[in-house]
């Protein structure tokens, strides 16, 4: 059954929110939602990217599993490791450090390390006040990365439509957006240049191809938010799929996680949503 639509308010400063109370229901839903398409394609016999009207492949991914807010002499050395995880040719990095120039001395240790031919997201994970968020991505606009993602709160449209417009960097946002209605307000405000919907947020499989079915419409490039198994299953449907956030995070409790070889997710053709769990790591941390 498709998700039911969540009732979205507008606060005196125009800003579109969800009810706290509707977004763990949207939570939960979602949860559902995965399960269920999980198993419609089992039934089927065909992995889900089939089910939806796709085929199985590669998916180009970057690799989010490290570059947190770690200490400068660290940093060379996780870098390195993240693109040889998977020969990736993208790998993210967070920024919003005490000063520019530490972010400066982050970015220039990293292409100093893995070179110029790997692109490079960073995610200021909403630490900026607007002010400074101004005057750190001006500063940091001539730098080459290829987003800039969630520098503010993530639902103040309005003033994340002012840094995209004033940027040549890409603005990226999307994984805190509250289900479709809430995308479509995003894209209607030119909020973000990019958008990676959360499958937790925004609907599961039902909430992600209407995410997809917008962004497509607007032509705006589309990525994932972890839960990388299903994403990449869902990114073979998506008419303006960009790339794959890959993490190992679920590693430990799946018999057969997702794999990313020369920079590609490849998807199992098995039937599902490509997730197998490992029952006995399931039991031993099961309360």
């Amino acid at each position: 059954r498709p998700l039911a639509p969540f009732d979205l308010y507008r606060d005196g400063m125009g800003t579109m929110h969800l009810n706290g109370r509707e977004g763990m229901t949207l939570i939960a839903m979602s949860g559902l939602d995965m399960a269920v398409w999980d198993a419609r394609a089992r039934t089927a016999g065909v992995p889900l990217a089939v089910l939806l009207g796709g085929t199985v492949g590669p998916v180009r991914a970057y690799n989010t599993n490290g570059l947190w807010l770690i200490p400068q002499n660290r940093i060379a050395a996780e870098a390195e490791a993240l693109v040889a995880e998977g020969g990736f040719k993208a790998i993210k990095m967070r920024l919003g450090r005490p000063t520019l120039k530490e972010d400066l001395a982050t970015i220039a240790t990293v292409r100093r390390t893995v070179g110029d031919e790997i692109h490079l997201m960073c995610d200021f994970n909403q630490g900026l006040p607007f002010g400074e968020a101004l005057q750190r991505l001006h500063a940091l606009d001539d730098q080459g990365l290829y987003w800039f993602e969630e520098p503010v709160a993530y639902d103040n449209l309005e003033r994340l439509a002012q840094i995209a417009r004033e940027m040549k960097t890409p603005v990226q946002i999307g994984e805190n957006i509250y289900g479709s209605r809430a995308f479509l307000a995003a894209v209607r405000a030119n909020a973000a240049d990019l958008y990676m919907p959360d499958l937790m947020r925004i609907g599961g499989v039902t909430g992600w191809m209407r995410a997809a079915a917008i962004a497509g419409a607007a032509g705006l490039p589309l990525s994932s938010h972890l839960y990388p198994a299903v994403s990449a299953q869902l990114l073979r449907v998506s008419e303006t799929a960009d790339w794959l956030e890959w993490s190992d995070w679920a590693a430990p409790f799946l018999a057969d996680p997702i794999a990313v070889h020369d920079g590609f997710a490849q998807i199992p053709d098995r039937p599902g949503s490509g997730i197998e769990w490992d029952e006995d790591a399931v039991k031993k941390y099961a309360m």
